[in-house]
């Protein structure tokens, strides 16, 4: 079989920096722009898939385990040109609310209750942006959505706690307000009474 001169020098080309690699790999070589020597102080290993950050004394964590949602595209609405006739851009993020356990109870429980008429027969909640042209954008929006709507449930459950100081001045607030409307009502009373017609008595 024949080989041309361009495809030779193509091979002979690979060849030589495969082998080149190979020696500078073998010699423990390693570039000035490698991980290890721009993030020395990195204990960030690229070949293990870090852990999920776990929801501790039920808070969310801000994470949303994408092998737990439903992740669909579809094609959007409005104006674009030919690339919303040919891709499908809108994002719909949907899962089960009642068992998505990556929520915790009671945050799952009063969101149940405030998109109760977003929920459908099966359970599902669904989440949709179609904000862009980008698939990979418009998801990262629908995860931001549900990640916003989550935390304002959560926040929504804080009871804030109130200081001594603010209690004695809503007191004193209280009293006050006590007082000047005694001081109205006496004042009404007093204007009242001179209107009266005199009697034969006074």
């Amino acid at each position: 079989m024949a080989v041309s001169f361009s495809n030779f020098c193509c091979i002979r080309r690979l060849l030589i920096s495969s082998t080149s690699c190979s020696r500078a790999y073998l010699s423990g070589f390693k570039s000035n722009l490698s991980l290890d020597k721009l993030y020395p102080t990195s204990r960030l290993d690229i070949t293990t898939i870090p852990k999920a950050p776990e929801s501790k004394d039920g808070k969310f964590s801000g994470y949303i385990p994408m092998d737990k949602i439903q992740v669909n595209y579809v094609r959007s609405g409005g104006p674009g040109g030919q690339n919303v006739n040919c891709v499908s851009t809108k994002t719909e993020v949907r899962f089960h609310l009642a068992s998505a356990d990556w929520i915790p109870e009671p945050i799952r429980v009063k969101l149940a209750e405030r998109v109760k008429n977003q929920i459908s027969k099966e359970g599902y909640f669904i989440v949709k942006s179609e904000r862009t042209r980008s698939q990979q954008l418009n998801l990262a929006d629908t995860l931001d959505k549900l990640r916003n709507l989550i935390h304002s449930v959560a926040q929504s459950l804080v009871v804030p706690e109130v200081s001594e100081e603010t209690l004695e001045r809503q007191r004193r607030l209280r009293e006050r307000a006590a007082r000047e409307r005694l001081k109205e009502k006496r004042a009404h009373s007093m204007t009242k009474q001179g209107r009266q017609s005199p009697t034969l008595d006074s």
